[in-house]
C-alpha cells in the first residue's frame, strides 16, 4: 500500500491540519505495517499558481512543446504521476477564509487536467482517477460541521466537489474544530483523533 500525505498549512508541527493528518497516516500504518508514505509539503516546495505558460503546456501536443512549455508542464506531470502512484491519499486542509489555503489549490490546479485526470465523452464528464481512497483532515477555528456556520464552510464541500469530479469519490473527512474557541480548544484535536474509523 502505497500513502501520499499532502500538507497545506504552512504552520509546521503546530498546525492541527497536520497533527490530524498524521494520526489518520499512524492509524493506516497500523493496519498496514507495510505501508509506504510519502510525504509532500505543499508550502515547502509550492506548484506555482497557473499562468499562461502551464495552460498553454497543458493543451499542446508534445509533438509541438517548445522548451519553455516542456518545463512548464513538468510541475503537472510530476503531480498527477504521484497522484496516480498512491493508493491512499491523505490531504491536511486547514480552513482559510472558509476555504481551502492557495498551495492545496494550486496543486489541485495543477492536476485537474483534461483527458489526464477527467475526459468529457458522450455521457458527460468522467473521472479518470479511480481506485483510489481519500481522506480530508480539516481543521477550523469554529465549527462548521454543523449549525449556523455550516453555509461558510467551502473547504469540504469544494474538496469532495473537485476531487469527485476526477474519480475520487472514497473520500472520508476528519475534522478538528473549535481550535479557537475557549470552551473547544483543550479537547478538540483528541475529539477528533478519537473519531478516526478506518
Amino acid at each position: 500500500m502505497k500513502i501520499l500525505h499532502l500538507i497545506s498549512s504552512p504552520r509546521g508541527a503546530a498546525s492541527f491540519s497536520r497533527k490530524l493528518g498524521n494520526a489518520i497516516v499512524e492509524k493506516l500504518q497500523e493496519e498496514n505495517h507495510d505501508a509506504q508514505v510519502k510525504l509532500h509539503d505543499l508550502t515547502n516546495k509550492p506548484f506555482p499558481h497557473l499562468e499562461e505558460v502551464h495552460l498553454n503546456s497543458f493543451f499542446t501536443p508534445a509533438e509541438n512543446f517548445t522548451p519553455e512549455l516542456a518545463e512548464a508542464i513538468k510541475h503537472s506531470d510530476e503531480a498527477i504521476a504521484e497522484l496516480m502512484d498512491a493508493d491512499i491519499i491523505v490531504i491536511d486542509s486547514p480552513m482559510y477564509n472558509f476555504g481551502i489555503a492557495s498551495t492545496l489549490k494550486s496543486w489541485i490546479d495543477h492536476i485537474a487536467r483534461a483527458n489526464k485526470t477527467f475526459r468529457y465523452s458522450e455521457k458527460g464528464p468522467e473521472g479518470l482517477v479511480k481506485n483510489k481512497k481519500v481522506y480530508l483532515a480539516i481543521s477550523t477555528g469554529g465549527v462548521y460541521s454543523d449549525g449556523p456556520m455550516k453555509a461558510y464552510d467551502f473547504t469540504e464541500s469544494y474538496l469532495r466537489a473537485v476531487l469527485g469530479f476526477m474519480g475520487m469519490t472514497n473520500l472520508t473527512a476528519y475534522r478538528v474544530e473549535g481550535v479557537n474557541m475557549p470552551a473547544l480548544k483543550e479537547s478538540a484535536l483528541q475529539k477528533a483523533i478519537d473519531s478516526i474509523a478506518l
